[in-house]
């Protein structure tokens, strides 16, 4: 068969969708099958061009497949006779972000437009996919909520499993992926400057754009963290960041409602990591169990600080929610093979 995965590029970013998208790829391949990947560009700024990249998508025509797998908004929009959906996430700023007021849709009659516009072309594209899947329980039930369509949670495999063996006890916390605004690692920083001063922190992954590195460096020079925070902001080598995941103490990861479990948080648990998160991260609260797998606090410095702290207070705990973090994601029995099978069916 031969399978086309679409998903959605923005020039020189790359992240857990990207990643899930050739793994995909790959194991489509070990299973059998021909498949590509089909990188749509999309770009979300300014709002006003996202119609028109909406139209873009729709208006693509395919031959010579068999099958596709569309991933994210609005690459999910093209056309096919057997379209199967693994929604990674849809366009948030048109609902729960919208919602939330942080959305960058414009005010008034235009914003109100445009967000009719998703709304409207979303069903359309999900009324006609003939299977749909999403990537966590977060993502199934904001579907359900806002557009009325039942999906099935398809959770995503950890990649390279064998590089998150091994590894020691190390004296720091480590925080990797994009550097976001959403994914806030700047509050880990203001968390840090309340903490024991034996409690270090690298962060480590490429800043999405040049004021996010800068936001993160400007904090560790006024919070007088310069001896305490290593940054290493850039794309990183898959070895070079394995490292850092499985030598650290923890992991603490603490995105603003997100969608997955988060490739992190996956690793870290398959490297028998404890975890630290905050009761608004979203998806990985399905993998940090208060107590048991790691911390789950309030965003806000002085809860974090507290579980940081707690971290080196006492090892053999962490240890223990570390071991807890890797019985649960094993419980899961998530296989590339089984979600082949299942995507395929």
């Amino acid at each position: 068969m031969k399978v086309l995965i679409v998903n959605n590029m923005a020039p020189f970013v790359w992240g857990g969708a990207e990643e899930l998208a050739v793994n995909l790829q790959k194991n489509l391949i070990i299973a059998g099958h021909d498949s590509e990947v089909l990188r749509i560009p999309f770009q979300w700024e300014p709002a006003s061009r996202i119609a028109s990249q909406m139209l873009m998508v729709r208006a693509l025509e395919l031959w010579n497949v068999d099958k596709v797998i569309a991933l994210k908004f609005p690459a999910f929009y093209i056309r096919h006779p057997d379209k199967t959906l693994w929604l990674l996430h849809q366009y948030r700023q048109a609902y729960d972000l919208y919602d939330a007021g942080q959305t960058n849709l414009p005010p008034g009659q235009e914003g109100d437009d445009i967000r009719s516009l998703i709304t409207n072309a979303d069903n359309e594209a999900l009324a006609e996919s003939k299977r749909i899947f999403t990537n966590s329980e977060v993502t199934r039930r904001r579907l359900k909520t806002y557009n009325g369509f039942d999906a099935s949670v398809l959770l995503p495999p950890i990649n390279d499993p064998e590089l998150f063996t091994g590894g020691q006890f190390g004296d720091y916390i480590f925080a990797g992926g994009r550097v976001n605004g959403m994914k806030r690692q700047f509050l880990l920083l203001e968390a840090l400057a309340h903490t024991n001063l034996n409690v270090r922190l690298i962060i480590a992954g490429p800043p999405d754009s040049p004021a996010d590195g800068d936001r993160l460096r400007e904090a560790v020079e006024r919070l007088g963290l310069g001896d305490r925070v290593k940054l290493d902001l850039r794309f990183l080598p898959r070895e070079t960041y394995a490292d850092y995941l499985v030598n650290a103490a923890a992991i603490a990861y603490l995105p603003f409602d997100e969608d997955s479990l988060g490739y992190v948080a996956m690793e870290a648990a398959t490297a028998g990591k404890a975890l630290i998160t905050t009761s608004d991260s979203g998806g990985i609260l399905g993998l940090v169990k208060e107590r048991e797998s790691g911390w789950v606090v309030e965003p806000a410095a002085a809860s974090l600080a507290g579980a940081m702290d707690a971290v080196f207070a006492n090892s053999a705990l962490t240890r223990s929610y570390g071991l807890g973090a890797r019985g649960l994601w094993n419980s899961f029995e998530i296989t590339w093979q089984k979600t082949v099978e299942s995507l395929l069916k």
